[in-house]
């Protein structure tokens, strides 16, 4: 099957840059995207460290240095006083020195199509869209997909990075739906020249309320604004990129600090996603096939790392295939042992923060108080597991245990 393609099932960023790096150690990949076109919604994440890491692998760190933000700091404000709760100064030379790349935020569009042009200019990587998979074949020599306009595909392997509602994983895992969190996230941009003069700032803010959360910071080189807004619900059970009701928005966020209320004024449309994520799992490799990205570890974006495990995981998962040639099984099976259990780390560590940042009352006063007191002299070194990141090898480079 050497002149067959390794297949990726999703055009996301994860698969993107699964397909480039495989593509830049020698193999043939097909792309399988289910939409029409190409495209993320726009809105903002953030980067850490590791994700920076992986860029230097990829090769793409000029091109994303050219569209991202490096805020001075991460800043943590009580919703309801307004009060500082801590600042991490993540733009400092202390910062820096420790994990050897910065913290940055970027425009989704910006990270995707900077992917995205990579792989354009790799020949051994080809893109389809309207191509939704619906199921697939381990012929024990290859693999057949199939799509839901009829098609099949043959390949060498084939990699699920379809996303929270992998048909991959449907078929490999079959362990349901997802897991409904209760939180509804809110996303929106708007020109950096609407905010507020007194609240426009170099930063990444989070405004952490009762079972409520706001995050704002600039995007697209501080052209834009991004606007997050989490909030408790059981109105919703599940959902993707719908637009969202500002009657509840309203009602969720009364009576907390000015400041926070003016952003959500600015606001005139906002798109909803209802959070899901999954129990962490050990195995999501069978044969030919794996996952990779939301597929296989769908995370809450507490800890703002679904789009960084997912070009770890790419990097990651080629260099095993590098190392393995045509034997994608044994590739495969070293690819989730080097991943489940900091991917599943990750999972549980996001779960655990959306609690602290939607806390209330004296959990509140308790998490305020602990925070307050950290030493910002070393910043960042509470997640030096998460922040230093894997090698190039797909190996974590700080012990699990640390």
């Amino acid at each position: 099957m050497a002149d067959k393609p390794i297949l990726i099932a999703g055009g996301g960023i994860g698969g993107f840059a699964a397909a480039l790096e495989l593509s830049r150690k020698g193999r043939a990949v097909h792309l399988l995207e289910q939409a029409s076109e190409f495209g993320e919604v726009g809105a903002g994440i953030q980067i850490g460290p590791n994700a920076f890491r992986m860029f230097e692998v990829l090769d793409v760190t000029e091109a994303i240095m050219d569209v991202a933000v490096l805020p001075e700091n991460l800043v943590m404000r009580d919703a309801l006083t307004g009060a500082e709760i801590v600042r991490v100064p993540i733009g400092s030379k202390a910062f820096l020195e420790r994990f050897k790349y910065p913290y940055g935020v970027i425009y989704r569009p910006d990270l995707h199509n900077t992917l995205i042009e990579a792989c354009a200019e790799q020949p051994l990587v080809t893109a389809s869209v309207n191509q939704a998979v619906t199921g697939f074949e381990d012929t024990g020599t290859g693999v057949r997909v199939r799509t839901e306009d009829g098609a099949t595909h043959e390949g060498a392997a084939l990699i699920g990075a379809d996303g929270l509602w992998s048909k991959v994983r449907g078929q490999l895992v079959g362990d349901g739906k997802p897991r409904v969190s209760g939180h509804i996230a809110y996303r929106a941009v708007l020109p950096t020249e609407d905010v507020p003069a007194h609240i426009r700032q170099d930063n990444v803010v989070l405004w952490a309320g009762p079972k409520t959360h706001l995050v704002h910071y600039p995007l697209h080189r501080g052209e834009i604004y991004n606007l997050v807004v989490v909030f408790h619900s059981d109105r919703y059970e599940e959902g993707w990129d719908t637009f969202g009701d500002p009657d509840e928005l309203t009602e969720r966020f009364s009576g907390q600090h000015q400041d926070v209320l003016a952003m959500l004024d600015k606001i005139e449309s906002w798109r909803m996603w209802v959070l899901c994520d999954r129990e962490p799992i050990r195995d999501w490799s069978r044969g030919r096939i794996t996952l990779l990205g939301d597929a296989a570890h769908p995370m809450l974006q507490y800890l703002a790392q679904g789009a960084c495990m997912a070009m770890e995981d790419g990097v990651c998962l080629a260099s095993r295939v590098a190392a393995n040639g045509d034997d994608f099984e044994t590739a495969f099976q070293e690819y989730q042992s080097l991943r489940y259990l900091r991917t599943a780390r990750v999972q549980l560590t996001a779960r655990l923060f959306g609690d602290i940042y939607h806390a209330s009352g004296a959990t509140a006063d308790l998490r305020n108080a602990m925070l307050g007191g950290v030493d910002q002299s070393r910043p960042g070194e509470g997640m030096a597991w998460l922040y230093e990141g894997i090698d190039e090898t797909g190996a974590q480079r700080f012990e699990l245990g640390a």
